[in-house]
This record gives structure tokens, C-alpha cells and sequence, in this order.
């Protein structure tokens, strides 16, 4: 009979990871509470299967160098420099202020200075996976307060690689072990030296042999020489950094995706490997769920509560008062502090390495985990609170608002475009009918893209165009047009429906991505919805049909989708 304890692991873990990711993603929580608890059920602390507890680790780490790898993969340099006057000084005393809340409780429980160290710095990280997922879904990546939480978060990723690469030499020390004071410095600089050398070669060979090598790949034409390229980087890079420098696997995972991040195919890069990535970082979770020992929150319910009370207060009310001394508005303040209250991957590995290095006992590795599922549990909570807080606002300022320096919707405005979204796309489209004279009046929910089009002179309103008295300011009774830039397909769906109601004459179109996207706009009364690949598709079939052999071939239907 074969030996199947890996195919099992992988079964198991991939169905109950998807069960209960299901079931989280139902109750409007992270997927990842869900590949936690999948991770439990599958762990030797609840009754019924038990996954290989050799294996697991193994996957684990495979899942450990494709996040890194992805962390790196997607490191802005110049993201972080844009913002670093309050993400490098904010996110270094947060950690600070985190780690030393974290060790004062670690000194309470009677444990160690290194666990407490360790202990403290896991707590003080948040999930890369959990906040990316809360801005993308609130539209808030590209703004101001997005790249602040970005950079904030960027800065502790590289506090986190740091901590992992200084902690194998500093485990003896971290112990409380008596050795030789000069042994225990000579292997710290040994291991800064095998750093420096590996970031050195990354640097000078790396940033210049993997695009190359990259690049060549992609001249192939073979999409799958292209991903088994981009993995045997990822992976080759992790592995060869261990053996060849002693470094952590995670470190040379992340500087293998800082290095394609210097080349042209990086989002090609990024794109193919993503199913791969996701895949391995849902194994991850599943093995840390694993370790995990559910009894805690019935042994110890108040350590329980006071590692969430760090997680979710400590961190929320430094980080709160760290912006709001560098002098930006509650609402970015608020927004960063909401985005920090959880801990997730970075927090997991370096827990596990704790506890590895015998530093950090098993009660503090549950405690973390813990502490991790419930504050990504309650996390989309705040977030939530914060979304009703800032509707309020926004509608108790369009009421109060009176703005001399924007351009007024003009009182006898008639026969305009309202248009609906200036971000990339709709910027471009404002310049194209701004050129033809078309009178326009613009509505955007980012103060960034209204001050943009204010300066270009249009009639700009500030506000969520899903709002009744946001869209009525724009006159759409006497308006000819409705132009819906925004990429989200459901909030247009909304808009054009109490446009509809406000003007049942007025020509409305929508962006969409897809034929579903398509079909839901129409259904809420759209005239008409182009989808972005369609229409490339038409704009290259009609440069082909210009050529002088197909003059003859009649035009091509309209590619824009009509009611």
C-alpha cells in the first residue's frame, strides 16, 4: 500500500480550508479565521484526523518563502520613500511601544527577558494579507492615507526580516544562557557579515542576472516556462541563500521578489505565480492552525484577553496618537490605527522561530495564535464602525459645506456630462470632452482626485455618488449624460439606479470587466457598458481591417454592450 500522509495533508487541509474559509467569508470575516480553525480541526489537540506533524512544517515553510516572496515581490522603494517622514519613525516607536507592552506582560506570567522579547515584537506586527485586503476593498490603496498604511506596514515587514535573521545568533543570549560574552558577539558579526555579503551579491549580481534571465524566459513565448521560471527564482533563490549564507529562507525569498520587482515582467510575474502563492499561504495557516491548542481560551481566558487588549488597544492607541502627532486628520489617524489592530503571518513565523530556538515557551506560541484569530475576527468590525462613522461626516459636511475656492456647479448648468469616477480612466475622458467644450460636472469620493480636477477648472464634487444628495448637487435632472468611471460594478449598479429615478431620460454608461458586470449594470439601467478588453479587441481587429489588402471588409459592429 502506497504511503499517502502527504496526499492526506494536502486533501485535508486544501477541503477543510476551503469549508471553513466559506463559512468566514458567510459571516463577513477574514478567510484566514477560517484556514485557522481548519488548522485546528486538523491538529492533534481536537478529536477525528490528524495531519502528518512532519509534514505540515515542511509545507509551512514552502508557504513562509511564497509570502516573503510576495511581500518583496510587491516592496516599493519609492512607496516607502514617499511616506517615510511618519511610516519610518511611526512604525519603529509603534513596534516599540507594542513590543514593551508585550514584555511587561511576558515579565507578569513569570517568563524570560527573551521571551518577553520575542513575545512582544510577534504582537507588534500586523497581517500584510489582512490589511492589503481591507484597503483594496474600500478603495483606499492608491490614497494618501493607503500609502501611509502601506509604508507603515513595509517598515515593519523589514523590522520583522531583521528580527528573524538577528535571532538564531542572539538565541543563546536570549536564554539567559552564561557563555562567553565575546562568542556571543563574535557569531552576531559572523551572521551580520554572511547578511551583508548575501545582500551585497543580491544587489550587484541579483538585481542584474534574475531580470535578465527573466526576460530571456519571456522571449520564449511559453507561459509555462515563464511561471516555472519566476517559482525556480523564488524558490532557488530561498534555498541557495540558506546553504550558501546561512541566512533565513524568508530573507532570501523576499530579496529573490525585490529583484524581479526590478524588471519589466514583475506584475507578469506576479500575476502567474498568484494561484501558486495563495495556494501555499492557505497550507501556511493551515499548519500554524495546527499548533495550536484551543484549550487555552478556556485555561487562561484573561492572558487570552490581555494579548487581544495589546493587539487591538495597545497597538490602535499608539499607532492613533503616533499620526495624529505628526499632525495629520483623525480620519487618517483613525484609518491607520484600524488597520494595525491585528497580527497575522510575520507574527506566526517569528512565534514559531521563538519557539524552535527553545526562547519562547508553547503557552506564549497559543497566546499569539490566540490573540492573531481574534483581532482578525474583530477587525473587519472596526473597519466596518469606521465606515459608518466617516458616511456620517461625509453627509453632515455636504450639508454644512461651503467651498469658495472650487469651481461652483454652475445655478443655470444645462445639458452637461455628469461624470462619475477621475481616477485614471476618468481623467482621461474629462481631457477628451474638456477638448470638444462639453460642460461637465465631476463627483469622486478621494479629496486628491476632486482637488485634481478642481485645479483643471471642472465643477467638482466631493462625496460617494451612491448618496442621493451627492448625486441631486450634480443637477442630473437637467443633465443629457451619465458617465461611470469607477471600476466597483455593484456601486455603479446602485448610482445608475437612482439616476434613473431622478432622470428617466438621461443616456447612461458604465465601465465594466466582464460580460457578468456587463449584464448587472444593464439590468439596473444602463444604456450602454464597454468592457475594457472588448474594446482593445475592437480598436486592433479595426487597425487590421484598415490595412490597404482588407479595404474591401466592411466595418465591425459597435463592441460597446446596449440595452
Amino acid at each position: 500500500m502506497h504511503h499517502t500522509s502527504l496526499i492526506a495533508i494536502l486533501v485535508a487541509g486544501f477541503v477543510l480550508a476551503f469549508i471553513f474559509g466559506m463559512i468566514a467569508q458567510r459571516l463577513r470575516l477574514s478567510p484566514l479565521v477560517g484556514y485557522l480553525i481548519a488548522g485546528v480541526i486538523a491538529g492533534p489537540f481536537t478529536p477525528g484526523f490528524v495531519g502528518d506533524q512532519t509534514l505540515a512544517p515542511q509545507l509551512a515553510e514552502i508557504g513562509v518563502i511564497l509570502l516573503m516572496f510576495g511581500v518583496g515581490l510587491h516592496f516599493s522603494l519609492g512607496d516607502l520613500l514617499e511616506v517615510k517622514a511618519i511610516a519610518l519613525p511611526g512604525a519603529i516607536l509603534q513596534i516599540a511601544v507594542a513590543t514593551a507592552l508585550g514584555w511587561g506582560m511576558a515579565y507578569y506570567l513569570g517568563w524570560s527577558h527573551g521571551a518577553g522579547l520575542v513575545f512582544g515584537l510577534a504582537l507588534s506586527v500586523a497581517s500584510t494579507v489582512v490589511l492589503l485586503r481591507a484597503l483594496e476593498e474600500r478603495r483606499l490603496v492608491e490614497t494618501s492615507k493607503g500609502r501611509i498604511a502601506v509604508g507603515w506596514l513595509i517598515v515593519e515587514d523589514l523590522a520583522m526580516v531583521l528580527a528573524l535573521v538577528l535571532l538564531p545568533a542572539l538565541a543563546g543570549l536570549l536564554k539567559g544562557e552564561t557563555g562567553d560574552t565575546s562568542q556571543i558577539w563574535s557569531q552576531l558579526f559572523v551572521t551580520l557579515a554572511k547578511v551583508g555579503a548575501f545582500v551585497a551579491f543580491m544587489l550587484i549580481v541579483g538585481r542584474r542576472v534574475i531580470p535578465w534571465i527573466l526576460e530571456r524566459v519571456a522571449g520564449t513565448g511559453s507561459r509555462e516556462l515563464f511561471t516555472l521560471c519566476v517559482l525556480a527564482i523564488a524558490l532557488g533563490v530561498a534555498f541557495g541563500s540558506a546553504e550558501l549564507f546561512g541566512v533565513s529562507f524568508a530573507l532570501g525569498a523576499f530579496f529573490a521578489g525585490m529583484m524581479l520587482n526590478e524588471s519589466e515582467f514583475s506584475h507578469q510575474a506576479a500575476n502567474e505565480t498568484l494561484p501558486l502563492r495563495e495556494a501555499f499561504a492557505v497550507l501556511f495557516f493551515v499548519s500554524v492552525g495546527m499548533l495550536f491548542d484551543p484549550q487555552i481560551l478556556l485555561k487562561e481566558p484573561l492572558e487570552v484577553l490581555a494579548v487581544f487588549a495589546i493587539i487591538v488597544i495597545g497597538k490602535s492607541v499608539a499607532a492613533y496618537a503616533l499620526v495624529r502627532a505628526f499632525g495629520k486628520p483623525n480620519s487618517t489617524a483613525l484609518m491607520i490605527s484600524a488597520s494595525l489592530a491585528q497580527i497575522g503571518e510575520f507574527s506566526f513565523i517569528l512565534a514559531g522561530l521563538g519557539m524552535d530556538l527553545e526562547i519562547l515557551p508553547k503557552e506564549g506560541h497559543d497566546l499569539i495564535l490566540a490573540g492573531a484569530l481574534l483581532s482578525i475576527v474583530v477587525n473587519p468590525l472596526l473597519f466596518a464602525w469606521l465606515d459608518r462613522k466617516n458616511a456620517r461626516e461625509a453627509a453632515a459636511l455636504q450639508e454644512a459645506r461651503t467651498d469658495p475656492v472650487a469651481p461652483p456647479v454652475p445655478a443655470d448648468i444645462d445639458k452637461h456630462v455628469i461624470l462619475i469616477g477621475y481616477g485614471r480612466v476618468g481623467s482621461e475622458l474629462a481631457r477628451l470632452l474638456g477638448e470638444q467644450k462639453v460642460p461637465m460636472v465631476v463627483i469622486d469620493g478621494e479629496e486628491s482626485l476632486i482637488a485634481k480636477a478642481r485645479a483643471a477648472g471642472l465643477p467638482a464634487i466631493l462625496g460617494n455618488a451612491v448618496n442621493e444628495r451627492v448625486l441631486r448637487e450634480a443637477v442630473p435632472e437637467r443633465a443629457t449624460t451619465a458617465m461611470l468611471a469607477i471600476p466597483q460594478a455593484l456601486e455603479a449598479g446602485e448610482i445608475i439606479a437612482r439616476l434613473r429615478e431622478i432622470n428617466p431620460n438621461l443616456s447612461i454608461v458604465a465601465r465594466a470587466h466582464s460580460d457578468n458586470e456587463v449584464k448587472h449594470l444593464i439590468e439596473h439601467g444602463a444604456d450602454g457598458a464597454v468592457m475594457a478588453e472588448r474594446e482593445l479587441a475592437h480598436s486592433l481587429a479595426e487597425m487590421v481591417l484598415a490595412a490597404p489588402v482588407y479595404r474591401g471588409a466592411r466595418h465591425l459592429p459597435p463592441s460597446t454592450a446596449l440595452a
